[in-house]
């Protein structure tokens, strides 16, 4: 078996694990090693062709692969060792040891100082949502189809119905258009967008392709290939309303349903997760509850921006490296909950430390549970109001967040606070 020893280990080479690496290595870290199941660095970004990565990270609108060909050609100025086409089969996390395995490596263990997980996120299938019908060909999750028409050249159908109105699902409504299908309908079960309000307006109302809100498919139609599928109106429990349902002639179904954190590694190295997010629970330096090992990006919760996955990353990169140059300080910790309107918030614990500039500010992400006009954010120490904002709107589709100063954060009377989205006309002003 062949050893390595690292200060830093990433595992995973996409935008997060690519962000991590570098910041781990421009903040000190001498050994540092990416591992990547994939046969090149970049992850999904390199099937991601369109434009409008970038805007906030690097102040320029870029496609995906430009976005990580940025982060790669870092690379080459920096001591850190890439391990391509290796898969991660054991996560000790007490110990810091990576076992992976490829064929020009041979099984490998990877030791480690500190361990960064930037696994990213995968989409949720068919099987997850139990769409009734057949299993004929023709049905793709939105992210296979991206991969096979962008990368592999190999066109999915030609008339197209795609379920959820996710930001994969509707700009793969606007890739197949663009390449001559015609797009009959986008169906999404919530009564509210599942993406980017921009998405909206760049992918389906400027082709016309038609969104049905409050709307499933409640059969797929066709024995060998998708012939159509049939739909029908939801109610307020999201069940089928009878009567109301409608066929649509297709030869191609995409699933834009979901995506869920990828964390079969972090499961086997029993780190602890949290239960809504499914990703692990991370205080304000991205660290888990395992001392030395640490998260980002989207294996942490689902991001909607890749900017937002760099900037976490960077954070994760740097406090890796700290730990693995012992300049660690733990300290009070401060849980960070979600209230009234917040499915939940990233990260989930703030650590008091001394020798912190009180300065220093820690952004907080988090998503609504429905969507709201005029509302304030705010953080709250018990009853007391210590941070807000408002907001014109939110959406359960787009992440929000909200920056307390570490002075706001250590003065807390309490170990836990809350983030809170509500209505102006019922928040304290």
């Amino acid at each position: 078996m062949n050893k390595y020893q690292y200060d830093v280990i990433v595992i995973g080479g996409g935008p997060a694990g690519l962000a991590a690496a570098l910041s781990a290595s421009e903040n000190g870290a001498e050994k540092v090693a990416i591992i990547e199941r994939d046969f090149r660095l970049g992850g999904i970004l390199q099937q991601c062709i369109h434009t409008g990565f970038g805007l906030k990270y690097f102040g320029e609108e870029l496609a995906g692969p430009q976005y990580a060909h940025k982060f790669i050609e870092q690379l080459n100025d920096r001591n850190i060792d890439v391990f391509l086409n290796t898969m991660v089969l054991k996560l000790d996390a007490d110990q810091h040891i990576v076992t992976g395995a490829s064929r020009e490596y041979g099984v490998c263990e990877f030791q480690a100082k500190a361990i960064v997980l930037a696994m990213g996120c995968r989409e949720r299938t068919r099987a997850s949502i139990s769409v009734p019908g057949s299993r004929p060909a023709g049905v793709y999750t939105a992210g296979t189809a991206q991969r096979l028409i962008n990368i592999q050249n190999y066109m999915v159908g030609r008339k197209v119905v795609i379920l959820g109105s996710g930001d994969i699902g509707m700009i793969m409504a606007r890739r197949m258009t663009l390449e001559g299908a015609k797009v009959e309908a986008v169906i999404e079960i919530m009564s509210y967008l599942a993406g980017l309000t921009r998405n909206k307006v760049q992918c389906l109302d400027d082709f016309n392709i038609p969104l049905y809100l409050d709307h499933t498919i409640v059969e797929i139609l066709g024995k060998n290939r998708v012939e159509g599928i049939r739909m029908a109106k939801v109610d307020e429990k999201k069940r089928p309303i009878p009567g109301t349902e409608k066929r649509v002639e297709c030869d191609t179904l995409l699933l834009s349903v979901g995506l869920i954190p990828e964390n079969e590694v972090s499961k086997g190295g029993n780190i602890e997760l949290n239960r809504i997010t499914g990703g692990p629970i991370v205080d304000h330096r991205m660290q888990t509850k395992k001392a030395g090992v640490f998260a980002c990006g989207n294996v942490v919760h689902v991001n909607d921006l890749v900017d937002n996955v760099s900037t976490e990353s960077k954070l994760a990169g740097k406090y890796a490296a700290d730990y693995a140059n012992g300049k660690w300080e733990n300290g009070r910790k401060v849980e960070v909950e979600p209230g009234e309107n917040v499915r939940y918030v990233a990260p989930q614990e703030f650590v008091c430390q001394k020798t912190a500039d009180e300065g220093s500010k820690v952004s907080f992400y988090f998503r609504v549970t429905q969507p709201k006009k005029k509302v304030e954010i705010q953080a709250l120490d018990g009853e007391r109001v210590i941070s807000r904002k408002k907001r014109p709107f939110v959406n359960p589709g787009e992440i929000e967040n909200l920056t307390l100063t570490y002075k706001e954060l250590e003065g807390c009377s309490s170990d836990h606070i809350s983030i809170i989205c509500k209505s102006v006309e019922e928040a304290s002003l």
